[in-house]
C-alpha cells in the first residue's frame, strides 16, 4: 500500500508544480476560455481564463509513468516487468485521446477556429486509438473477451467480433460523457479522481498491479490540478484533459472486467450525456426542450444554484455510484 501512496503524492507533486509553470505561459498566450452567448450568463466572467490544462495532466501522467516503467522494467521481480510492461498501453492511449483533444482546441483557441476540430474527425481520432487499443489487448496480450456481468455475478465471454466492437464503444462513450461534463469549476476533475478511486480499489481487491499503479498516477494528477480548477477555477481542461480522463477510466474499466460495472459508476456523467441526448432529440421533435439548458449542470445553473453546490451534488453522488460499483464489482 505504501507505494501507491507514494506514486499518488508524487503525481500530485508534479501536476501542482506543471500547474504553476503552465498556467502563466498560457496567460501570457492568451489562450483562454471562449464563452458561449447562449450558456448561462454568469459564465461570461470566465472568458480568457486559461485552458487547455489536459497538457498538464498528459505531461504528468507521461512523467510518472516514465519513472515508474524504469525503476519496475528492471526489477528482479517477473510480475513487476510485466506490471511495466502492461503500463504502455494505458498511457498511450491516455496521450492519444488527449492528443485529439488538443487538436480540437488548438484549432479553436491559437487558429481562432470557431468550431474546433469536426465531430467527424475528432470521432476518427478516437476510434483509431481506440481500435488499436482493444487489438492490442485482444490479439497480442491475449487477455480474453470476457465481461462481468454484476446483476447475476459471473463472468460472460462475448465472441471476439462482438467484444471488441463493444469495448471500442465503452472508450468512445467514456470520453465524449467526460467532456460533456467538463462545464463548470472542478466538476469533471473532481468526479473523475472518484471514480478512479474506485476502479482503483476494485484493481487492488483482484491484485491487478498495473491498475493499481496506473491508478494511483492519474488520482495523484487529477487531485494535483484540482487545486487550480476548483471554483474559481484558475485553468480548465479543455478536450485535452476530458479526453484523455475518459480513455483512462474506459481502459481501467476495460483491463478489469467491469465495462458494465463502469456504466453504474460513471452514472454522473451518464446521466449528464442522457441530458443532452434528451434535449436535443425533443427539440427536433417539438421545438421546446425539457431542461432550461444542457448537459444537466447547466439547467441547474440557470434554476439560481451556485458552481460549488452543483458541484458538491455530484460529489456525493459520485461517492454513493463508486461505493454501489465496489459493491456491484465484488460483493454482490
Amino acid at each position: 500500500m505504501a507505494y501507491q501512496i507514494k506514486i499518488l503524492m508524487l503525481a500530485f507533486a508534479i501536476a501542482f508544480v506543471i500547474s504553476l509553470i503552465v498556467i502563466p505561459i498560457l496567460r501570457r498566450r492568451k489562450i483562454g476560455q471562449q464563452e458561449r452567448d447562449d450558456g448561462p450568463k454568469s459564465h461570461l466572467k470566465k472568458q480568457g481564463t486559461p485552458t487547455m490544462g489536459g497538457i498538464v495532466m498528459i505531461l504528468a501522467i507521461i512523467i510518472i509513468g516514465a519513472i515508474v516503467f524504469l525503476k519496475y522494467s528492471k526489477s528482479v521481480d517477473a510480475s513487476e516487468q510485466t506490471m511495466a510492461k502492461n503500463l504502455i498501453p494505458l498511457i498511450l492511449v491516455t496521450v492519444g485521446f488527449g492528443l485529439v483533444g488538443f487538436v480540437d482546441d488548438f484549432k479553436k483557441l491559437i487558429l481562432k477556429n470557431t468550431e474546433g476540430l469536426k465531430p467527424l474527425y475528432k470521432m476518427i481520432g478516437l476510434l483509431i486509438f481506440s481500435v488499436a487499443f482493444v487489438l492490442y489487448i485482444t490479439k497480442v496480450l491475449n487477455i480474453g473477451t470476457e465481461t462481468y456481468i454484476p446483476f447475476i455475478k459471473t463472468y460472460f465471454t462475448l465472441p471476439v467480433w462482438l467484444y471488441i466492437p463493444f469495448a471500442i464503444l465503452v472508450l468512445l462513450g467514456t470520453s465524449n460523457a467526460v467532456n460533456l461534463t467538463d462545464g463548470i469549476d472542478g466538476l469533471a476533475t473532481s468526479v473523475t479522481a472518484l471514480i478512479l478511486t474506485c476502479l482503483t480499489v476494485i484493481g487492488i481487491i483482484f491484485n491487478i498491479k498495473e491498475i493499481v499503479v496506473f491508478g494511483s498516477i492519474t488520482i495523484g494528477t487529477c487531485l494535483g490540478f484540482l487545486l487550480f480548477n476548483l471554483n474559481p477555477a484558475k485553468i480548465f481542461m479543455g478536450d485535452t484533459g476530458s479526453l484523455a480522463l475518459g480513455g483512462v477510466l474506459a481502459t481501467i474499466a476495460i483491463l478489469t472486467r467491469r465495462e458494465i460495472t463502469l456504466f453504474i459508476i460513471c452514472l454522473p456523467f451518464v446521466i449528464e450525456t442522457a441530458s443532452s441526448m434528451i434535449q436535443i432529440l425533443y427539440y427536433k421533435l417539438t421545438k421546446k426542450r425539457v431542461f432550461l439548458n444542457s448537459p444537466l449542470h447547466h439547467h441547474f445553473e440557470k434554476l439560481g444554484y451556485q458552481e460549488p453546490d452543483i458541484v458538491k451534488a455530484f460529489w456525493l453522488f459520485g461517492i454513493l455510484c463508486s461505493l454501489a460499483g465496489i459493491y456491484f464489482a465484488v460483493w454482490l
